[in-house]
């Protein structure tokens, strides 16, 4: 299910979208999904233009790391949520998925490896997220190459998202259905039934694959259709060996290959939950869904009463059924694990879906398509820093909890692409400051530009909290069907804020404390109690990942201790001055003069 906890139109939306900190607007104005047409879509959407000049591999003209980055910068921390962009009512929306990009629809410009062996970024991965920082970092003046065996390759996932993530970004184009609402059903009873009042679509996958290469494209990306066998560092460069043993060097290279993570290395084991799925797109006679109510969870099981050994077993490990009604007759079926270790098979998935359809009373007459979904949910990090840098899957982005990944991809992208048009700006800045030709980098260099990139790409603050998140996921492992619904029951009575902010990732770690806090209050007394019971090695592991961001997490770091120290001294030193500066002149008679002599 990674699309419903991943990160899963005529008059649509009233809105006013406005800009996620530190996302990128990628300036697609909607006529269908806002019903006032701003000004100017930059302008609303918070769009940041970079300032083009030289390539830093060409040009000895002076380029300022201010100049690369982005002119505005956002006042809050990029984790911070952004205020609501849906400020309107909303309705349903479906319209057919667009074709697939072929070479008639977007030329992309492929890479002559022998007149061009270099390049001052290498992006191995034609995913969403390798081609939204290709993009950007080529839009700063730098020669940007993509390394994929086919750059028109379709993206599998069926990927659902929330609206507003979408519209902040300005991306709503890219939605071929809307619903209004959502729903989580716990269970049959009356009060298992709950709304959630926050519009979800379905993304569509071909026209985001369009839209970034089009921009890639226009941009000045290249495009080297191979596989990647290796990569290896030395003087200052990185060298990518090919599948067919011809090599190129970058300056930088960005692992772009999912949860391939096919260049980046990890220095501890990696043991992460798996969040499994098998779903179908379905022409049906009928169903009971509602058109304008995307359903987001249903966590009943009077589908497994006639079967005693599926019903023991899902209620040790529950799946819960996510459905995306398209139309009267075509809807989108999916039986998730939350999350396992390891991971559930697909035939119980298989199983367990067909006995819910049957329960449902729909009679399928069409499968357009089968979906098999596999997310691995948490684990360590990516060994960071380190000289190949990560972005999405690889870099450890898919939230832990409830693996949204989408929009929190897309989302980091930018931030990622301009630490690293900061960091290819820094030889030719030295080089001017000094008065001299550029110089190439030097292999200490190399690894300070690939550390500044990792720092970027996970702050401190992100790294606690995912390490809750982390926690999160812990808990979720041990809890059985009604412990579950238990838990979904308090966690939906949170308010907007917070339960929605968890989901998206935009609550910082102090937030998150209150939202762990509000949880507990509102959970039922046996719920608080397998709550403490069950999280207790969760919270462990947790304090044992928050330990090195009070110590100082990254090699540049001061400690707290340090930064107390210099403050308690930078403190001492400015009472001295001032009572230096209060102090009277020493008088005549106190030095020993006799003023009648």
């Amino acid at each position: 299910m990674q699309q419903m906890l991943s990160s899963r139109s005529s008059n649509v939306l009233s809105c006013n979208p406005q800009l996620l900190p530190s996302q990128h607007a990628y300036s697609i104005s909607s006529a269908r999904i806002c019903t006032e047409t701003p000004q100017s879509s930059q302008e609303t959407l918070g769009w940041r233009p970079l300032s083009v000049t030289h390539s830093a591999t060409h040009g000895k003209a002076r380029r300022t790391r201010a100049q690369a980055l982005l002119q505005q910068k956002p006042e809050t921390p990029y984790f911070s949520p952004p205020a609501p962009s849906v400020t309107g009512p909303v309705q349903y929306y479906y319209r057919e998925p667009s074709a697939w990009p072929t070479q008639q629809d977007v030329q992309v410009v492929y890479h002559d490896l022998q007149s061009q062996p270099t390049a001052d970024l290498l992006v191995v991965g034609s995913g969403p997220s390798g081609l939204a920082v290709a993009e950007r970092v080529a839009a700063g003046g730098f020669s940007v190459c993509v390394i994929d065996l086919d750059p028109y390759a379709p993206m599998i996932p069926n990927y659902g998202v929330w609206v507003d993530e979408m519209q902040a970004m300005g991306l709503e184009e890219c939605l071929e259905v809307v619903w209004p609402q959502a729903k989580v059903w716990l269970d049959n009873d009356k009060s298992g039934e709950r709304y959630l009042k926050r519009a979800y679509g379905r993304m569509d996958r071909p026209m985001l694959k369009k839209l970034l290469l089009q921009k890639c494209t226009s941009n000045g990306v290249t495009f080297l259709t191979s596989k990647v066998a290796g990569v290896s560092h030395g003087g200052g460069t990185s060298t990518v060996t090919l599948s067919d043993g011809r090599t190129m060097q970058g300056t930088m290279v960005l692992d772009a290959t999912g949860h391939a993570c096919k260049l980046v290395n990890f220095d501890q084991k990696f043991d992460p939950g798996y969040q499994g799925a098998y779903g179908i797109t379905a022409e049906v006679e009928s169903h009971p869904f509602e058109l304008d109510t995307m359903l987001f969870m249903d966590w009943r099981d009077e589908h497994t009463h006639s079967n005693p050994a599926m019903r023991a077993s899902n209620e040790a490990l529950p799946t819960f059924l996510y459905v995306m009604p398209y139309t009267k007759n075509k809807v989108f079926l999916e039986e998730t694990s939350l999350v396992a270790r390891p991971a559930m098979g697909f035939d119980e998935l298989k199983e367990r879906l067909k006995a819910r359809i049957e329960w449902l009373g729909i009679k399928v007459t069409k499968v357009e398509d089968e979906e098999y979904c596999l997310i691995p949910m948490g684990g360590v990090l990516p060994q960071h820093p380190q000289r190949v840098l990560g972005i999405g899957g690889t870099a450890g982005m898919v939230h832990p909890s409830t693996g949204f990944m989408m929009t929190r991809m897309l989302g980091s992208a930018p931030v990622v692409a301009d630490a690293i048009i900061d960091q290819l700006s820094r030889p030719t800045d030295k080089a001017t400051d000094a008065g001299a030709a550029r110089q190439l980098v030097t292999e200490q260099e190399a690894e300070e530009m690939a550390a500044a990139v990792w720092r970027a790409t996970w702050p401190v603050e992100r790294i606690r909290q995912r390490a809750f998140f982390s926690f999160g996921m812990e808990m979720l492992l041990t809890l059985n069907l009604q412990q579950t619904r238990d838990f979904f029951a308090a966690f939906f009575s949170l308010s907007d804020f917070q339960w929605q902010g968890f989901l998206s990732a935009r609550l910082s770690f102090t937030q998150l404390i209150s939202f762990g806090l509000s949880l507990f209050s509102k959970a039922t007394s046996a719920t608080r109690t397998n709550l403490l019971r069950l999280g207790i090695p969760g919270l462990v592991q947790m304090l044992l990942v928050l330990l090195p961001t009070v110590t100082g997490y990254y090699k540049e770091d001061k400690t707290v201790m340090d930064k107390k120290f210099a403050h308690d001294q930078a403190a001492a030193a400015a009472a001295k001055t001032a009572k230096q500066q209060e102090s009277p002149s020493a008088s005549p008679v106190s030095q020993g003069g006799n003023p009648g002599a």
